[in-house]
């Protein structure tokens, strides 16, 4: 009776296993898909809110004058798009998370491709690590790239929450002139008073998205590290 042990990707039950894998490969594929088209749809419904709301306002800009009664409608107003801006943002950082989450998880099942299928190693792009590293492999961004871009000011307007929060914060901005107007403050101090408003609300949600990626879940943390990370 021979003894030898079978080459990795010929024991017993390996094709169960690779079909396992597929098929919760595909279906995390799939939710990735998910969150991609939602994202876009949650910008898309704010974006419809602001052009809406601006439209409104400019008809009535041109009957008030940005009199008294232009005040009283666009604080309202933009305090709504405010509103839908921030829960907007909210959600984008959300299914971030998510994404992050499904890029761990087809990293990990990679991982167990290349333990059935060693030999295939040279032909995968993407990183069989479930760590930090392991994903932005995944995602594209390599080591020589990856401190210069997350770290720069101009990688955070880049992104879908970076780009909301900038319009959100030149709303605010808005809804502080505004008020500066209502109290009857000379030019200046309105816009000094938008200036405040926009640097104020931009930072908030500058930090806010700091601290949304600063823990994960404990089922995140990494099972197969990257080599020296």
């Amino acid at each position: 009776m021979s003894t030898d042990i079978p080459p990795a990707g010929r024991e017993p039950g390996v094709a169960a296993k690779l079909q396992i894998l597929a098929t919760e490969h595909w279906s995390l594929l799939a939710t990735r898909s998910l969150t991609y088209t939602e994202s876009l749809s949650r910008v898309n419904i704010f974006l419809a809110i602001l052009s809406g709301a601006v439209i409104a306002l400019a008809l009535v800009a041109q009957v008030d004058r940005f009199g008294p009664t232009f005040v009283t409608i666009a604080i309202p107003v933009l305090s709504i798009v405010l509103f839908a801006g921030i829960a907007t943002i909210a959600r984008v950082m959300a299914l971030n998370r998510d994404d992050y989450r499904w890029v761990i998880g087809m990293n990990r099942l990679r991982h167990a491709y290349l333990e059935l299928h060693p030999e295939l190693e040279p032909h995968f792009v993407a990183s069989q690590y479930d760590d930090l590293r392991g994903a932005l492999q995944t995602l594209g961004i390599d080591d020589v790239t990856a401190g210069r871009r997350l770290g720069s000011v101009f990688h955070l307007p880049q992104t879908l929450p970076g780009m909301l929060a900038v319009i959100v914060a030149a709303v605010a901005g808005a809804i502080g002139a505004l008020a500066a107007l209502a109290i009857a403050i000379p030019p200046p101090g309105m816009g000094l008073a938008a200036a405040a408003a926009f640097v104020l609300v931009a930072l908030l949600m500058g930090f806010w998205g700091r601290r949304s990626f600063a823990r994960f879940a404990p089922s995140l943390e990494p099972r197969f590290p990257s080599p020296h990370s």
